[in-house]
């Protein structure tokens, strides 16, 4: 602790940075919460859609779509999401899970349906990429 305190001592711009950066994720985390609701770990992912077969929305760019993509996937891009929202489907008590890349735009679109009357719209927590880092296969069809 001593160590600490003499480091926090002789550094206060690195310290202060440190604590900076400790507020600004924090910050983040509660917006992330805030504006797309509760976000979906892979591990929760998998279990809503072998449970609850939710309509799987990838707004990341047509392009990225074609690459890749999750099973059954649909794309809207984030770009066109407001004049292509109603092409989810129109039983709006069936969840919806929204991807993007790193899982940003993704809150964005949940909270967009939700105002559109869509009871759940969870983002994947990581995004595409989390979903890669978890191992998890998909697809180009």
């Amino acid at each position: 602790m001593q160590q600490y305190l003499e480091f926090a001592s002789h550094h206060p711009l690195l310290f202060s940075a440190l604590g900076l950066v400790f507020v600004l994720f924090i910050a983040n985390e509660v917006h992330g919460s805030l504006k797309g609701g509760k976000r979906l770990s892979v591990p929760d992912a998998i279990r809503l859609i072998n449970d609850r077969e939710p309509i799987i929305v990838d707004v990341r760019p047509a392009p990225d779509f074609k690459r890749s993509h999750l099973l059954n996937a649909i794309n809207i891009p984030l770009a066109k999401f407001d004049s292509r929202a109603s092409e989810i489907g129109k039983d709006k008590s069936r969840p919806v899970l929204l991807y993007d890349m790193m899982g940003g735009g993704a809150g964005e679109a949940a909270e967009k349906l939700k105002k559109l009357g869509h009871a759940e719209a969870y983002p994947l927590r990581g995004g595409f990429n989390g979903w890669l880092g978890a191992s998890m296969p998909v697809t180009a069809k």
